[in-house]
């Protein structure tokens, strides 16, 4: 994505601003039976194009294709247009992320775990704001939004985003210009290259096993909870006194026991942190559970930690 690409999606947002552009994004389950609707072939509006990913007639809106195109985010097929991307309505701001279906490995995700975590954030950052000028990484960041959203939250924050996928960290760096927050973006999978200190670490990492391998989805092992706690335990170990980290993610229930809630537990204690772990919600993605490697999960937990280093 070019530099002259990434002006035309932030004006993209900026013209979508103006015209009141609003939309949810669902579960992709429910976007699918959406869609599958007899009314649902063709997009009517700019929620049909950039919402629903349907395609529209070429000419609907000119000036949204004109800038998807300048953008390379616009697929001309058969006299017809469609979007590359998303643009979701969270907090007041519009984020752009991959269209519908999610089926890249470097699809960029949007959903309604964004939404949870944005809000886990917030409330948090409710509970004790951070200090004028602290230092917030998102780590695997994907569109950006807990960063961007951390940082609204904060007075004059440093925001650093980062992410292995590329094409992630491109539109995180328009979400971030569009929502008005300075913002680095990091191009790693670990935090060898952010400086120090962490003051707040935000992390929303996949936390399913994922037949496709996609990264925004495959939590690996642990039932899915190796990734969560690897990024976990890199991130506890860089945070600043008085730092912060939230993670927000699924946990695998194995008979009756949480084994991610453990094993940061037991990271915590090693690190002398002060720690926190709660259900958000006791069962989501409960189709998981016919996969072979679910075989022992019996339920599948959303769950909030929060590891707090002393001053």
């Amino acid at each position: 994505m070019s530099k002259d690409a990434d002006s035309a999606l932030r004006d993209l947002l900026k013209l979508l601003k103006s015209r009141g552009y609003h939309f949810v994004t669902p579960t992709p389950a429910s976007h699918q039976r959406v869609v599958a609707r007899a009314d649902m072939r063709e997009a009517r509006d700019l929620r049909g194009l950039l919402g629903w990913s349907l395609p529209a007639p070429a000419g609907t809106d000119d000036a949204v294709e004109d800038l998807l195109r300048q953008a390379g985010m616009l697929d001309e097929p058969d006299g017809r247009v469609k979007s590359r991307l998303r643009v979701s309505s969270l907090g007041g701001q519009l984020w752009l992320h991959s269209a519908y279906p999610t089926e890249a490995k470097d699809a960029v995700f949007f959903g309604p775990d964004t939404y949870r975590f944005a809000t886990l954030i917030g409330d948090e950052l409710s509970r004790r704001p951070l200090a004028r000028g602290a230092h917030i990484v998102d780590m695997g960041a994907g569109a950006g939004v807990g960063g961007i959203v951390a940082g609204l939250c904060s007075d004059a924050p440093q925001v650093s985003l980062t992410d292995l996928n590329p094409k992630a960290l491109r539109l995180a760096r328009v979400n971030a210009v569009g929502a008005g927050v300075a913002a680095e973006t990091i191009e790693s999978e670990t935090l060898d290259k952010v400086a120090d200190p962490i003051d707040l670490a935000v992390i929303n990492p996949p936390y399913i096993i994922d037949d496709g391998d996609r990264a925004y989805r495959d939590g690996g092992g642990m039932h899915g909870g190796e990734v969560p706690f690897n990024m976990t335990a890199m991130a506890a170990r860089r945070l600043a006194p008085g730092g912060r980290l939230i993670l927000y993610t699924g946990a695998a229930i194995v008979g009756g026991r949480n084994p991610l809630c453990e094993a940061i537990g037991a990271l915590a204690e090693q690190l002398g942190l002060a720690h926190r772990c709660r259900e958000l919600d006791p069962d989501v993605f409960g189709e998981e559970l016919e996969k072979p490697a679910y075989a022992e999960v019996e339920r599948i937990a959303l769950v909030a930690v929060t590891l707090e280093r002393p001053s």
